[in-house]
């Protein structure tokens, strides 16, 4: 391959992965074109983007990246899935893919400089999102925050009962007697 055309492609690797900040490696050659057709469109539905690449070239283009540790799990030929809302919802719908469409083999993922290996990718595809993540440490923080505010109410709510029933016997007429 001629030096122009490489540079033409590292320039539209950087372009591409330039923003990235995970991916999901697998290796698709086991698969037929019509299997390979149905991978990607069912993908493309859920955001995820696969591109077949250049390991080399590849490499070259992730220096100075989050994508900087792809050397890692990149060998032979190999298929970047990226996109979606996280690389843990990519996981996750390779996973489901790869129990449809007999043949995809993973090769690891990269999320945030972490490398996974080809039998971590499964374990990946179950950490939370961020947004899961999120919402778990919201619940922890305001689960004590509710038993207080629960315990507040309670006290108040059983204080307004007794103002109610004094109320209700001073309307009657009735003698409030002090209790010890």
């Amino acid at each position: 391959m001629s030096k122009p055309i490489k540079n033409l492609m590292m320039k539209a690797y950087e372009e591409a992965f330039g923003n990235v900040d995970g991916a999901v490696t697998i290796d698709i050659r086991g698969i037929n074109a019509n299997n390979n057709a149905a991978l990607r469109t069912n993908l493309a539905q859920k955001g995820v983007t696969v591109s077949v690449v250049r390991n080399r070239l590849m490499v070259k283009a992730a220096q100075g990246t989050a994508l900087e540790k792809i050397n890692e799990i990149l060998e032979g030929p190999t298929a970047i899935c990226y996109g979606g809302e996280s690389v843990v919802n990519v996981a996750r719908e390779l996973i489901a893919q790869a129990k449809a469409i007999q043949g995809i083999e993973f090769k690891g993922a990269l999320m945030e400089g972490i490398v996974f290996g080809p039998d971590e990718v499964e374990k990946l595809s179950k950490y939370p999102t961020r947004d899961e993540a999120q919402a778990q440490v919201i619940q922890v923080i305001l689960g004590p925050a509710a038993q207080v505010i629960g315990a507040a109410v309670g006290v108040g709510n059983e204080i307004a009962g007794i103002l109610k029933t004094l109320e209700e016997k001073l309307e009657k007429g009735e003698e409030i007697k002090k209790t010890a």
